[in-house]
């Protein structure tokens, strides 16, 4: 394996930690991700490092924090865990800090997750040129391999969480689960249920987040494990759709991350990219949640069943996909900006096929998607397209396929293009209202004024006295 080597930069991040140890008299070992890292030359957006110590983690790093005017929370009291958290120009290090999981530091690297996560070395060695490694388990043998392997038995059994890790360990690093780690994530997978839903959330969207999401969304698929997580899943399973379609609901479901996984790849359109890259809450990215989206997009397809003259039909299934997408959204913690994505996606993600089979699309239709849409009008339809490319059946035609993504990736380019443009004002206003017909404030207001909006923004009116005669045949 090539060497440990720190950049310059890391170490003026780790010296203030290592003149404090000093201090307190304290011998810190750097432990895990940052060794595993650094062997497979992988770099991380914001640092971070761990660190272990025999006691007293939590005052050592609070009493650190104190001293570096950084965050501090308490991680698990438990077994001595913090987080210490240094903001950077625009970004920001994080410093954990853990008590050994027993006498030795042996015995802790024994008690992590899995082999890749076993390496340790004394902070003091970074600043003297040795970077010797400790590896007590056979870490840099398993890294080499590219092989995610539990560190011991009964891995699973301290954290079951560990069993989604393996896979999004797997996925971010571009390694396989060694076949005892298969098998035993398998049989333990019911365990997950004692896991908060926070933390699956971080697994899961570590998975999401990544190029290659559809083959680990896959895997847990195979062993079930996605049920544990989602039950409202499970009764996707099984049914079948009309002639449009090749697949059963949930087979669709996963064919659709699957186009999107492609998508994302293939797209060379430098605004979707930066689309996709932005930041919806606490670091969860707009990919992420497009992508639990198309896992959602369908769910409300079990309950809109029905069977009318031998045609099987979801009338209303969108609609009916808001509650279960809800549900999941807030169990698994998910911010209200989070959740209205998803609503939007879930509630709209048909309106672009249905503009995409207009005759003629009018500038009325499309300002009643763009405005019922609002900033999820993109994402609607990119899942749009995903939802397509996922439908094969017999009456799905090319000429068809062709012109939903001509028509789709053309408002994805008028979708930017308004991005850009200042809204217009208003013509006239609620007090215009009362002064001209002398009305009562109503709801009648927001009618008679949307309706306005609705016709400036298509050509219909462009004057104020315009927009009054329009209002006048409302009131009448």
């Amino acid at each position: 394996m090539k060497p440990i080597i720190f950049t310059q930069q890391e170490k003026s991040f780790l010296k203030p930690v290592l003149d404090f140890a000093k201090v307190k008299k304290a011998k810190l070992y750097l432990v895990g991700g940052i060794l595993r890292d650094k062997l497979i030359g992988r770099q991380k957006a914001n640092l971070d490092f761990d660190f272990c110590l025999k006691r007293y983690a939590i005052s050592f790093g609070r009493q650190l924090a104190k001293r570096m005017s950084a965050g501090f929370v308490v991680l698990d009291e438990q077994h001595g865990a913090c987080r210490v958290v240094k903001k950077l120009g625009g970004g920001f290090c994080t410093f954990d800090f853990s008590d050994f999981r027993g006498e030795t530091l042996e015995i802790d690297l024994l008690h992590r997750d899995f082999t890749v996560n076993t390496l340790a070395m004394e902070l003091e060695k970074v600043f003297s040129g040795a970077c010797d490694l400790i590896d007590c388990y056979g870490a840099q043998g398993d890294i080499k391999k590219k092989i995610i392997a539990i560190a011991h038995k009964s891995s699973f059994s301290e954290d079951p969480l560990r069993i989604l890790r393996a896979f999004s360990y797997a996925c971010i690093l571009g390694f396989s689960i060694d076949k005892q780690t298969f098998a035993l994530a398998k049989k333990e997978k019911s365990k997950l249920t004692k896991v908060s839903f926070e933390r699956i959330r971080d697994e899961l969207f570590k998975i999401l987040d990544s190029k290659n999401s559809y083959n680990y969304i896959a895997m847990l698929d195979e062993q079930k494990i996605i049920e544990i997580l989602f039950p409202e899943l499970k009764s996707m399973r099984g049914i079948g759709q009309g002639p449009y379609h090749h697949l059963d609901v949930w087979q669709h479901t996963l064919e659709s991350l699957r186009q999107m996984d492609l998508l994302f790849k293939q797209t060379k359109n430098e605004e979707i990219k930066a689309y996709l890259e932005e930041i919806i809450s606490a670091e969860r990215k707009r990919r992420a949640v497009l992508k639990l989206a198309a896992l959602l997009h369908d769910i409300g397809k079990p309950k809109a069943l029905r069977y009318e003259e031998g045609k099987t039909i979801f009338h209303g299934h969108e609609w009916m996909g808001i509650k279960p997408t809800e549900e999941i959204a807030k169990r698994l913690k998910l911010s209200n900006d989070e959740i209205s994505v998803l609503r939007k996606i879930v509630r709209h993600h048909l309106r672009p096929g249905f503009l995409a089979d207009h005759e003629v699309l009018t500038s009325r239709a499309k300002f009643r998607y763009f405005r019922d849409a609002g900033n999820e009008s993109v994402s609607t339809l990119l899942m749009s397209i995903a939802d397509q490319r996922a439908t094969k059946g017999p009456l799905t035609t090319p000429e068809s396929r062709a012109k939903h993504e001509k028509v789709v990736f053309g408002l994805i380019r008028e979708s930017f293009r308004k991005a850009k443009e200042k809204k217009p004002a208003r013509l006239i206003n609620g007090d215009d209202l009362i002064r001209e017909f002398k009305l009562e404030p109503s709801p009648l207001f927001g009618k008679i004024l949307s309706e306005i909006e609705e016709l400036q923004a298509i050509g219909k009116v462009k004057t104020k006295i315009d927009a009054l005669k329009a209002a006048k045949k409302m009131v009448l």
